[in-house]
């Protein structure tokens, strides 16, 4: 079932959105060649504490998982593409890490992620990272009322196809609000005109997810979480909780 957010809930939902904000700036800025995953986990769980937030990551279970999430944020290094376990791996020199945090706040929830370089960039992935940045753009955009779902994928679909990059096709956006995974899916391919009709007050976690090498298919590793690409190529994911509205599309994960 849909829900359509007031207007008092969008600025709850902006306030968790600004430590999920919050929580991924510190994690960018803390990452370094050497630091362990799950200091990042630290890094963002302090984030969240300070913040009064509960982290609806921390021991989800979806149908999939084989356990609970034990962590704050998700860690997807290199060919990984989402849903990365924060361990005892250290960063190294190049590697693309892509960050999905959550928050709840007061009852409301937001969801976003980002992917970065640590150390030196090489120049494929900094087109890959840019590129997918550039369709979280896009799926944005196309996010206004009288649109529908549609839209958003197709808009997100035709910036991967134009670039070459294959996505996980089973994986997408989601509404969001008092749970962090909502009706309506928001799936990163489809086409315009088609899907639920966007409505002022729809929230909606965009997120495309694209694959360097352009294959849609990924292989889940052994701890049961960890998408990884089936060709070991790099990925990177971005995500940003947004409301529909009125005067356009509103971004709730901003710092």
């Amino acid at each position: 079932m849909v829900e359509i957010k007031t207007d008092a809930a969008l600025d709850a939902m902006r306030e968790a959105g600004r430590v999920v904000a919050r929580a991924l700036d510190a994690a960018r800025r803390t990452a370094a060649v050497g630091m362990r995953l799950r200091e990042l986990d630290e890094t963002a769980r302090e984030v969240l504490r300070e913040a009064g937030a509960r982290s609806p990551f921390l021991g989800y279970r979806p149908h999939f998982a084989p356990t609970p999430f034990p962590a704050v944020i998700c860690v997807s290094v290199n060919d990984a593409i989402v849903h990365g376990v924060p361990g005892d791996y250290r960063l190294r020199d190049g590697d693309v890490v892509g960050v999905d945090c959550g928050a709840e706040l007061d009852g409301w929830t937001a969801d976003a992620a980002v992917t970065f370089v640590v150390g030196t960039p090489r120049t494929g992935d900094v087109e890959l990272i840019d590129t997918t940045r550039r369709a979280l753009d896009a799926g944005i955009a196309a996010a206004t009322v009288g649109n529908r779902i549609g839209d958003i994928s197709a808009a997100i679909d035709a910036v991967a196809r134009d670039a070459g990059y294959g996505m996980p096709r089973d994986f997408g956006g989601h509404g969001i609000g008092r749970q962090m995974h909502e009706d309506p899916p928001v799936p990163n391919h489809g086409r315009p005109g088609r899907g639920y009709p966007l409505r002022h007050g729809l929230a909606l976690a965009i997120e495309p997810m694209f694959i360097a090498g352009g294959r849609d298919g990924y292989l889940t590793g052994a701890d049961g979480w960890t998408l990884h690409t089936t060709d070991g190529s790099r990925a990177a994911h971005m995500e940003h909780t947004i409301a529909i509205t009125e005067d356009g599309p509103r971004v709730l994960t901003l710092l």
